[in-house]
């Protein structure tokens, strides 16, 4: 086990009608004037942002609203949002929705924060440890972001070209996160599979590494890697099942805050070959990933027959053959594309409804091994430009 920090400061308010709290936990902190932070039109029609405006009333709350978010959030209108803020003099963001809406109140608050362009950020120019308040009501169970020190968001540039980058640290874990899985109810079947489809990566991400010695936090990753398998087929049935939303909900925080990756290294490598899907195609970031996954699983797994064999066995419940390890390794990834489609979630990319062309393989490899100065993987399998074109191949 590595030496490691675990630091997980965002106060969580879990339950029903948990964001009728809004109000006066910001009253609490002392501020005065919120952004509210969110894209579509659901949550007007769902009255959830009415209440959420009451509490803010209820408690002597000015608020402004900032509505446009999208799926892969844009920096520029991350850039409107920095904007809007400083000529409304607000003093603290607020964000509603998934990921999405977090990540770009996160970068609105990297941007209010600092004076250098926000791009320089997230192309790794500059870091930064100062960022201005946020806290946010969550109403997907997918990306963690409500309590991960991660903030995403898709770069543009004037030709229309477009590149999904991070920046993460432990300042931009927010204040609070507000959780009520009734909110998650009328989120559309595909998209809660997708987002537990996420919840998965995040937790396998780490799980597949090589830092040895990891006991307890492998049989903490297992059992929520078990239990997210088993919900979203329930949920996927039934969407109003609270009990089972409640159970998705809280795993997209722990998949995500850091706790599973306690002493052990990881850099997300699926990641990082998956968003050039989403940054290209626009595509549904839980998606992409299961689009990919196994293709990345059947290029490297012989060398790591073990920890897939492990996977197999004490995730999806296949019979270990010692004399034949390397067939439950398979086994278990068979079990995955399986699982995948039994919740409609794609495992190659033209089940995505993306026909990839060679020149596309050839730029977005490029991009993703970018991102580690030429390779990725380098805690568990690692992979130069060439490897990463074979992949996505292998998935096409």
């Amino acid at each position: 086990m590595l030496n490691f920090e675990f630091h997980t400061p965002t106060k969580v308010i879990f339950g029903k009608d948990s964001e009728n709290l809004v109000g006066q936990e910001i009253a609490k902190l002392g501020f005065k004037k919120v952004l509210v932070h969110f894209g579509g039109d659901y949550l007007i029609e769902n009255g959830t942002l009415g209440r959420i405006h009451k509490s803010l009333e209820n408690n002597n709350i000015e608020y402004v609203d900032f509505d446009g978010v999208v799926p892969n959030p844009r920096l520029s209108l991350v850039l409107e949002g920095v904007a809007l803020a400083k000529k409304e003099d607000i003093d603290f963001i607020l964000a509603i929705g998934g990921g999405s809406a977090i990540d770009s109140s996160k970068a609105i608050a990297y941007g209010l924060a600092n004076d250098f362009p926000l791009v320089d950020l997230f192309l790794g120019r500059v870091t930064t440890d100062k960022i201005f308040p946020v806290g946010c009501i969550s109403t997907i169970a997918a990306t963690g972001s409500e309590t991960s020190n991660s903030t995403v968001v898709t770069l543009e540039n004037e030709l229309g070209e477009t590149l999904k980058r991070s920046y993460n640290h432990d300042c931009a874990r927010p204040l609070f996160a507000i959780m009520n899985p009734e909110l998650t109810f009328s989120v559309p079947k595909y998209h809660t599979a997708s987002g537990g489809a996420d919840i998965m990566f995040h937790t396998m991400e780490r799980y597949f590494t090589s830092t040895t010695d990891v006991k307890l936090t492998d049989k903490m990753a297992e059992g929520l890697l078990k239990t997210v398998k088993e919900e979203v087929p329930k949920v996927v049935a039934n969407p109003k099942d609270y009990e089972v939303r409640a159970n998705l909900m809280w795993a997209g925080s722990l998949s995500h805050n850091g706790l599973l990756g306690t002493g052990r290294a990881s850099d997300f490598p699926v990641h990082k070959i998956a968003q050039e899907l989403s940054s290209n195609f626009d595509a549904i970031h839980g998606a992409t990933l299961t689009a990919i996954w196994s293709s990345w699983c059947r290029y490297i797994y012989k060398d790591h027959i073990n920890r897939f064999a492990q996977f197999a066995v004490n995730v999806f419940n296949v019979d270990m053959n010692f004399e034949n390890p390397e067939e439950t390794a398979a086994l278990g990834i068979e079990e995955w594309d399986n699982w995948c489609r039994s919740i409609g979630m794609p495992v190659t990319i033209s089940e995505l409804g993306i026909d990839l062309k060679e020149a596309d393989i050839e730029d977005m490899a490029k991009h993703a091994v970018a991102t580690g100065n030429g390779t990725i993987g380098k805690f568990f399998h690692e992979l130069n430009e060439e490897d990463v074109k074979n992949i996505y191949r292998l998935a096409k």
